[in-house]
């Protein structure tokens, strides 16, 4: 009987990883220091027609709420630069098309996904618990003040309870490709 096994990896590190006939990686690519190293390793990994699904960022500065809000936007251009500076990179996706192509995978599909959502709709509860977590985050890491936390928190109350206000997340590229 087929099955899944979960295995938890440090995906910085050089550990030995499984034969498998398809990987699926959403959000990863982002955060780690060696991406082209890593998607050489899943290259390795993949059995010959192995599928692979990355879902990646490719222009987080899109995420932004409508109408504009200072405070939002301040808040993602400093995330990004907190990425930035612990070796992630927030717009990856721009870059794993050509290392695919360079490792001889075949891109079968390339699809951007964004979403431009009011406050009732599902989508919005990730960027929202995001927000709040990530400002006091960024606080605790001395990136932002307190105060500014603080700021950022009560401006997206304010968009969550303005009506008429969209979010408008991430534009993330769900690449599909196959092991050749």
């Amino acid at each position: 009987m087929d099955h899944l096994t979960p295995l938890e990896r440090d995906l910085d590190d050089d550990l030995p990883m499984p034969k498998a006939d398809g990987a699926w990686a959403r959000w990863v690519f982002a955060f780690v220091k060696h991406p082209r190293r890593l998607l050489e390793r899943v290259h390795d990994t993949l059995n010959k027609n192995g599928i692979l699904v990355i879902h990646d960022y490719m222009d987080y500065s899109t995420w932004r709420v409508a109408p504009r809000s200072e405070e939002i936007e301040d808040f993602v251009r400093i995330v990004m630069e907190s990425w930035r500076a612990d070796g992630g990179e927030p717009d990856i996706g721009l870059d794993i098309p050509d290392w695919l192509r360079e490792l001889d995978f075949e891109i079968k599909t390339l699809t951007p996904l964004i979403d431009v959502v009011p406050a009732s709709n599902f989508v919005w509860l990730w960027p929202s618990a995001f927000l709040r977590v990530g400002a006091h985050r960024l606080s605790e890491l001395g990136r932002i003040t307190s105060e500014k936390a603080k700021a950022v928190e009560r401006a997206f109350e304010a968009c969550e309870t303005r009506p008429g206000t969209l979010m408008i997340t991430p534009a993330v590229l769900e690449i599909i490709a196959v092991r050749r």
